[in-house]
């Protein structure tokens, strides 16, 4: 059994979850969000708690197990506080903008590179080098995190590009440092 998975996920009060075989919904003050559950897990949902069960014994059963698990208690923290990843652009000239369909990015390409923000996530930009993602959905967050990092990412030399906020890159010393 997964030890992950025999943690129970407790259920705020201003939380709402619905479990119609196989769709879980779950309903919060920041929106709602479904789940669509496998053959090889089932729900126990009683007295503000929801317990997760594999329903067979095998390898593929047991790691669904806490995979669902984690899944379903991810939903519920997103829609009571949401998930948020900050980033950071560092160079000379660097900056982004955002407005409420696009990101631009202005990051050493001859041209702005403009990333389309998804529906369901937030992007502010602040200080015109510090972009904060915000969502319910940990995944679209991270993903879209992933993007903008993607852009640009950080070159160990000058450490000059995108990186996420406290992410340690490692800097090498070049061709003057080898003498």
């Amino acid at each position: 059994m997964s030890r992950i998975g025999k943690a129970p996920i407790p259920i705020p009060d201003s939380v709402k979850v619905t479990f119609d075989v196989p769709i879980l919904n779950v309903d919060g003050p920041k929106g709602s969000l479904n789940l669509n559950l496998l053959d090889l897990v089932g729900l126990d949902i009683a007295d503000s708690v929801i317990h997760v069960k594999a329903l067979g014994d095998d390898r593929k059963g047991r790691a669904m197990h806490g995979l669902f698990r984690s899944l379903i208690n991810n939903m519920v923290v997103g829609v009571t506080t949401g998930f948020i990843k900050s980033l950071e652009i560092v160079g000379v000239g660097y900056r982004a903008e955002a407005d409420k369909l696009n990101l631009t990015l202005n990051v050493g390409y001859s041209n702005p590179k403009v990333l389309p923000i998804p529906e369901g996530l937030a992007i502010e930009v602040e200080k015109n080098t510090i972009i904060h993602v915000r969502g319910i959905d940990k995944q679209l967050v991270g993903e879209m995190a992933a993007k903008i990092r993607r852009v640009r990412k950080p070159e160990p030399y000058r450490g000059k590009g995108i990186r996420y906020v406290g992410e340690q890159i490692r800097r090498k010393v070049g061709k003057a440092g080898s003498k």
